[in-house]
């Protein structure tokens, strides 16, 4: 298949700019063969002015049609086929068999947004009526329903180039609620961009959405996504990457004349409590489950369990010992780029110097460039509390383990742990029982908390929390990750005393929609 290496604005292709980039291949340690130039800001101000201009026809559409433009998304992709997972697996060393599961939650993402708006629940119609008997003062009829915010800036993530970049979470929850998408590639993997932007193109185009519901934007610097983030005709931001990158666009969107929300999906180090029923009783199970998970996918995940906390025992000898054994049989595997690669090892080489390595991946191909060897230290708790260093999130297959002398001297460093995607505590009910107040403090600090499990696989649906404490996230109120994921570029609007046969139909007195609605305050259908 033909790459188009184009920016995409609206309907159009265009290549206006000078400075071009390519993608590498970290098996081959090559250049990609596809050539992309970086978006000048004429082609950045054409694409948001086809956005503004989209806005409204796009969100006055039927849920129907919006459902029809996701599902079309979700065909067209799958209809690459062969040429997308083999363009994926170049750009990013990892295997086949991740590029056609990360195919497969994308689509069923986008399946899933479809559906959600079908049920309209994502509107949350509440009307309360009018009482002209109250007093002192009558009561006003209010009605109040979610609209979308406007045109949607998308940053495509690193480490998940379909399921987090361009027609990601992100990307199909804005298009479900209304909101049409500029995304900006992320410059690893272009290529596989290119191809899911040509297949948004085409499922545009068949279902007739208005130019500008969606435009692709390359860049291999910081200037085009700065520019795109300050454009006043944005009105909110998608981002999964670095604390720094994410820290740096929440900063633009608010020094802005106009702020504008941004939801940046940053860093992690998901910590993990062990508790002793769990090593009294399968030690070597959860070792063999923490080394696949603390190496998968190099490590480049996030939520990679970075930090072990646990008490001193004779069974956590054991534990460190067959987590050590189990984590040296791993092959390690490629990681998604040169530069990725070198702050890994440098982090490992900092840590080389604070912790005792106690644990490492297989070293049978140690001169291979672009291999991410996998390592765990383990320091003690002094330590750890006087090196923030260790608290910090490695992008790679590391973990370290703390070791307590009991939950008193590990209460404090959960306490003082920087906001987290996940905290995970393995034991038993009774382990929960006798420390509530650990666990109180550990769900303190985390946007999901895990129960006897790995972090690693974010589950896609609506009671999924993907976000947490800065700076896991920039608002810990929502989630990257399942149908709520629509909330973040919603706005409630009320509208008092209006006509009902004017008022949008989830909140008209019939009901024609056929929704769940709160009305004076009761849940009802009818």
């Amino acid at each position: 298949m033909n790459i188009i290496t184009q920016n995409l604005i609206g309907y159009s292709y265009s290549a206006e700019g000078t400075k071009t980039f390519s993608t590498f291949n970290p098996v081959d340690q090559s250049a990609t063969p596809w050539v992309f130039k970086n978006a000048t800001l004429s082609e950045l101000k054409k694409a948001t002015a086809l956005a503004e201009r989209a806005f409204f026809p796009y969100k006055s559409m039927s849920v129907a049609r919006r459902a029809a433009f996701l599902r079309a998304i979700a065909k067209e992709i799958l209809s690459l086929g062969e040429d997308l997972t083999r363009t994926y697996t170049m750009e990013t060393g990892l295997p086949k068999g991740r590029a056609e599961g990360e195919r497969g939650r994308t689509i069923g993402q986008l399946e899933a947004f479809a559906t959600a708006i079908e049920n309209g629940q994502y509107l949350q119609p509440i009307i309360d009526h009018a009482d002209a008997n109250r007093t002192p003062i009558p009561k006003v009829d209010l009605r109040k329903i979610n609209e979308p915010i406007g045109p949607i800036a998308v940053f495509g993530a690193s480490n998940f180039p379909l399921a987090y970049s361009t027609a990601g979470g992100d990307t199909a929850s804005a298009l479900a609620t209304g909101c049409p998408v500029v995304v900006k590639a992320h410059p690893m993997h272009a290529s596989t961009n290119a191809l899911v932007t040509q297949a948004i193109l085409k499922a545009a185009q068949d279902t007739k959405m208005p130019e500008g519901v969606f435009s692709c934007l390359y860049s291999n610097d910081y200037e085009i996504g700065s520019q795109l983030v300050q454009d006043p005709l944005i009105k909110g931001v998608g981002f999964t990457g670095s604390i720094s990158g994410g820290t740096a666009l929440f900063k633009l969107a608010q020094s802005r004349e106009v702020p504008i929300p941004v939801f940046a999906e940053m860093g992690s180090v998901n910590p993990v409590v062990v508790l002793p029923e769990a090593l009294n009783k399968n030690p070597t199970d959860w070792a063999n489950a923490y080394a696949g998970s603390i190496s998968l996918g190099s490590g480049q995940f996030c939520t990679n369990p970075g930090l072990i906390f646990c008490i001193q025992s004779p069974e956590l000898d054991v534990f460190i010992h067959t987590l050590s054994e189990a984590f040296h049989q791993i092959a390690p595997t490629f990681m998604l780029h040169p530069s990725i690669h070198a702050a890994y090892e440098k982090d490992q080489a900092e840590f080389d110097a604070l912790a005792k390595k106690v644990g490492s991946t297989s070293t049978q191909s140690p001169a291979i460039e672009g291999i991410g060897h996998g390592a765990i230290y383990q320091v003690d708790a002094k330590t750890f509390a006087a090196n923030p260093r260790l608290h910090q999130e490695v992008f790679g297959p590391l973990s370290l383990i703390v070791v307590c002398k009991d939950v008193a001297e590990l209460l404090p460093l959960i306490a003082r742990l920087d906001g987290q995607l996940t905290g995970t505590i393995l034991g038993s009910e009774n382990d929960l029982q006798a420390n509530e107040t650990l666990v109180a403090t550990l769900q303190n600090r985390v946007g999901r908390l895990i129960f006897n499990g790995v972090p690693t696989g974010v589950e896609v649906c609506a009671a999924m929390q993907h976000g947490g404490p800065f700076p896991a996230s920039t608002d810990e109120r929502f989630t990257a990750v399942g149908v709520k994921a629509m909330d973040r570029w919603l706005r409630p609007v009320s509208y008092q005393n209006w006509p009902d046969k004017l008022l949008p139909k989830a909140l008209q007195n019939n009901n024609p929609l056929g929704l769940h609605r709160l009305i004076n305050g009761t849940l009802i259908k009818d």
